[in-house]
């Protein structure tokens, strides 16, 4: 009786941890998490800008076909004397079609010393025309190559931005799903030290009365002792994983936010059901046509299309041609003398001719390309079968989960059973409170790995879709 005491006064037996725990929890489930997630969470806002980046490329791009328009003006004045007054002008468009330049300019050039090529009457010159390339750049230049690319990855990064979501979304459903294995685990443990404490403070009472040996006790206060170890150290697990997933709590406000302590997630059902098969054919079409990461495959293959269609251009000869018609009018509201306005005696015309006699540099550019098309191909095949197999492989880890979670239910059935009759036979005297013990803490163990299951079944579940290139 006095080591009774003792055991009691020492240790605390009597005081349960579990007890002071509250009733009024509240289930966070994992919509809830994504509401907050896909609302809020910083990565998924720095997400978003990939796309924006890209578009914004794409406007840098198109800066090339922007119209320019260009003045300049100097003037010389010496002794009493105009050495020169020249004024120079031209608005240039540039047009999509045939990479020509349409150009509008008006020159005035007049002074005494005034080079007789360029000067012109007070009045000045005005002319219009086209520069036309009917070699190299004919079918694509330089700026037509820029943006068409900058388009093409728009899709790129739209892809890079959906791969990046899934990727955090993967791993806060693996972190919910740890959280919900450590709140079930510290549940568990918690029934158990209450079911021990229950046990000790019975045998207490009958060794007490002389009913149970002393011994008894002993054995009922070592439970009790091993459990609350296993207690405190769950309700680390259960502190910590809450913590990691509040990682992924953020306010409207972009303030971090905590998982309240009375928050629970919400109690899987068992589950027994394979995956359906209709689920993994589903999935291997979709990775098969819009898998993130073979998007921007195909993106990179567009792009080096493109630039394979640029390289080529580049190995024709250079000849640009170029025109303007030339008038001295100045508007059409007076008379202008028919010789003066725009007509085909009035002209520039000009021409440029160029080839490198080797084209070494240009071939090489090329050869290059091909090869790089080359080496996406064969990427290509190796994604499309790692994804594809990547997904098969998560199959059949759901389909081991469902199987071994069946298993493991009805395990926990047997154990209860044995359970109970040992008890039955320990209230007659033919049982020990050592094999009631054991079986209680197995059977304890038994459900822990049953969470366990469940948690792990969920994770490869979201495991799967991660793969084929989606989400939950």
């Amino acid at each position: 009786m006095k080591l009774l005491l003792i055991l009691i006064i020492s240790f605390g037996l009597l005081n349960s941890p579990a007890q002071s725990q509250t009733d009024t929890v509240d289930v966070f489930m994992l919509q809830d998490l994504e509401l907050m997630v896909f609302r809020n969470h910083p990565v998924v806002k720095q997400a978003a800008l990939l796309s924006e980046s890209a578009r914004a490329n794409v406007m840098q791009s198109l800066g090339y076909f922007d119209p320019g328009i260009k003045a300049g003006f100097d003037r010389k004045m010496f002794g009493d004397k105009t050495y020169y007054n020249r004024w120079s002008s031209e608005l240039k468009v540039p047009l999509w079609l045939a990479g020509a330049d349409l150009k509008i300019g008006y020159d005035r050039n007049v002074g005494e010393f005034v080079n007789p090529e360029t000067h012109t009457s007070t009045a000045g010159l005005a002319g219009i025309g086209l520069s036309i390339p009917l070699g190299q750049g004919l079918l694509i230049d330089s700026r037509r190559n820029i943006l068409r690319q900058a388009k093409i990855m728009v899709n790129y990064a739209e892809a890079e931005r959906v791969k990046q979501i899934n990727a955090i979304w993967y791993n806060i459903v693996k972190d919910y799903w740890n959280w919900y294995f450590s709140y079930n685990q510290f549940q568990l443990i918690s029934e158990g030290l209450e079911l021990a404490q229950t046990r000790f403070k019975a045998i207490s009472r009958q060794t007490l009365l002389g009913d149970k040996a002393s011994i008894d006790s002993v054995e009922a206060a070592i439970t009790v002792q091993d459990r609350m170890i296993q207690y405190e150290k769950m309700k680390i697990d259960l502190l910590n994983s809450r913590l990691t997933l509040s990682n992924h709590l953020w306010s409207d406000e972009a303030q971090p936010l905590e998982l309240p302590e009375n928050a629970r997630p919400l109690q899987a059902v068992e589950l027994n059901d394979k995956p359906k098969k209709e689920v993994l054919d589903t999935l291997l079409e979709f990775a098969a046509g819009s898998h993130p990461e073979l998007i921007k495959l195909r993106a990179k293959g567009e792009q080096l299309a493109v630039e394979r269609s640029y390289r080529k251009e580049m190995l024709k000869p250079k000849l640009n041609v170029s025109g303007s018609l030339l008038s001295t009018r100045r508007s059409f509201n007076s008379y202008v003398p028919d010789n003066y306005d725009f007509n085909m005696g009035n002209y520039k015309l000009g021409f440029e001719f160029a080839l490198p006699l080797f084209l070494r540099a240009e071939r090489g550019k090329l050869r290059e390309v091909k090869i790089k098309q080359r080496e996406l191909e064969y990427d290509m095949q190796q994604s499309n079968r790692e994804i594809r197999n990547s997904v098969l492989t998560s199959y059949n880890h759901l389909n081991a989960y469902s199987e071994q979670l069946a298993v493991q239910v009805k395990s926990i059935s047997n154990q209860q059973v044995l359970l109970s009759g040992e008890s039955s036979k320990f209230d007659l005297g033919e049982s020990t409170l050592f094999l009631i013990n054991t079986r209680e803490s197995k059977l304890i163990d038994m459900k822990i790995k049953r969470e366990e299951m469940i948690a792990g079944y969920q994770k490869t579940l979201a495991e799967l879709y991660y793969k084929a290139g989606s989400r939950m």
